[in-house]
């Protein structure tokens, strides 16, 4: 797939999206996004031909749309209203995550191959794939995961952030992932080069891996807020609460949801850092 040219009249540094790429990235039909637009939910722009662009930003804020009606249940005054004013810190809007989306092509370009044949080792698609390098945004966290075993590396070092590996860090402090994933914030714990990956992880209603994962090292997760429904080899599920913990080896194929009405806030620690 070749990127589409810039609108004369936009930035030429700002890639535009379809409205095919655009409803994917935000997980609905682009019919979707039609109503949206007649709702005031959304101003794309036009070319000449009437063909609609999306910028990143439009892209996000489709993705705080979806989950806001999903979710949340909100109609469309409420969304509005929401959008306007929204400092809600379960579900921010996602912003498009560049160096992630250039960190994958590079990785990619260097073993010289194409987005088929990508998309085919972790059962995605191309255009998915394409939109995620281009912008960092639209996958699952699956997806995610598969991509980083694929290319030999770990979603950690996707994050594309290197730390000075300070000692204590405080509370409100941590660094946030850019996560590309809807719903779902990362927060470091432990900086620099360890022998363990610490994580805080805080899913907003719904949020999921959309399907299990493996990788090498241990892992263990305990619950600080909410509920957490983790299943392991595909047929063995769990359901914690706040104090419940669990340990497991991280070849075991993991998949993982927010069970809470609201938020889920875990601490989740792999050994050795190969997450």
């Amino acid at each position: 797939m070749t990127d589409l040219p810039n609108d004369p009249d936009s930035d030429p540094s700002q890639p535009l999206f379809r409205v095919t790429e655009a409803a994917r990235a935000a997980g609905v039909a682009s019919s979707t996004l039609r109503l949206w637009e007649t709702q005031g939910l959304i101003a794309p722009q036009r070319r000449a031909s009437g063909q609609r662009l999306y910028t990143a930003a439009d892209v996000a804020r489709l993705q705080r749309i979806a989950y806001l009606r999903r979710e949340a249940g909100l109609n469309p005054a409420a969304i509005r209203a929401t959008l306007e004013g929204d400092d809600s810190d379960t579900a921010p809007p996602k912003m498009a995550n560049e160096p992630l989306g250039a960190a994958l092509r590079q990785l990619r370009q260097g073993r010289g191959e194409t987005l088929d044949t990508v998309a085919q080792a972790v059962g995605s698609s191309p255009s998915a794939l394409s939109t995620i390098e281009r912008t960092g945004l639209g996958v699952s966290f699956k997806v995610l995961a598969d991509l980083a075993q694929y290319y030999g590396t770990t979603v950690s070092h996707l994050s594309g952030q290197e730390s000075a590996g300070q000692t204590v860090v405080r509370a409100g402090a941590a660094r946030v992932w850019p996560m590309p994933v809807e719903g779902v914030r990362v927060e470091v714990l432990a900086e620099g080069q360890r022998q363990m990956d610490c994580h805080r992880f805080i899913l907003a209603p719904g949020a999921a891996s959309e399907g299990g994962y493996g990788h090498d090292g241990e892992e263990f997760i305990t619950v600080i807020e909410g509920r957490l429904r983790i299943t392991l080899d595909g047929d063995e599920m769990h359901e914690l609460g706040p104090g419940d913990s669990i340990y497991f080896e991280s070849r075991r194929p993991h998949a993982w949801a927010n069970a809470a009405d609201g938020r889920t806030v875990l601490v989740w620690v792999n050994t050795p850092p190969s997450f």
